[in-house]
């Protein structure tokens, strides 16, 4: 079994383009009281959210869509596509914690445009946590595949049971998985990443030599 990890991230600047998105807002002339909706939200936010991720590195093996994931086996013609020149993958649960659900709970009866845009706020922040790491995988191995998550494509959503077992983020970070499939906290994410393999034509082989990606 690969020794699973844990690592907090400090916290990117909000992305208010990103937030608005989220929110279902663009274009120009928006509305002065939604921009200070957001603004607002942000400040809600502030000091209450955590940065936590666990990880867990395995080998993988793709032979034609089967994809060897090194602790489970799965039928993914998309995944395959992904993980074509990879060897290795980063597993990983992420998490900006329970403190937001809370916040939108408490606003959702007396102040739903409040609670809409706190969902929106979550959903920048926690793709932004998965941006940071992300970017320190890449800095750990140098070049990587985009995340994949299970219900991307054809991975099936089911995937979710065999990461929660492998990486068991609900001791780690506070992050757990209901029977219908849904984690707790909202905002949370599961994917894999793929590290690419060097080059054929390096003289060192493959052997022990290091995998690189991100």
């Amino acid at each position: 079994m690969s020794t699973v990890l844990v690592k907090s991230f400090p916290q990117r600047e909000t992305d208010l383009k990103e937030i608005l998105r989220y929110a279902g807002v663009g274009g120009d002339g928006i509305a002065e009281e939604t921009l200070r909706l957001a603004e607002e939200c942000i400040r809600l936010c502030c000091g209450r959210l955590r940065h936590d991720v666990c990880y867990a590195e395995f080998s993988v093996k793709i032979t034609g869509d089967l994809c060897d994931l090194g602790f489970a086996i799965y039928k993914s013609e998309s995944l395959a596509r992904c993980l074509s020149e990879c060897g290795k993958i980063v597993v990983f649960a992420a998490t900006v914690g329970l403190e937001l659900d809370r916040l939108i709970a408490g606003f959702g009866n007396t102040a739903p445009s409040r609670a809409h845009m706190l969902q929106a706020v979550g959903a920048e922040r926690i793709e932004s946590l998965c941006d940071s790491f992300c970017d320190f995988v890449r800095s750990e191995y140098g070049d990587t595949r985009p995340r994949f998550s299970p219900g991307y494509g054809d991975f099936p959503l089911e995937a979710q049971r065999e990461i929660f077992r492998v990486l068991d983020p609900s001791r780690r970070i506070g992050l757990s998985l209901s029977d219908t499939l849904l984690m707790s906290p909202t905002k949370s994410v599961t994917a894999i990443v793929g590290v690419k393999r060097e080059k054929a034509s390096k003289s060192e082989g493959y052997g022990d030599f290091p995998l690189c990606g991100k």
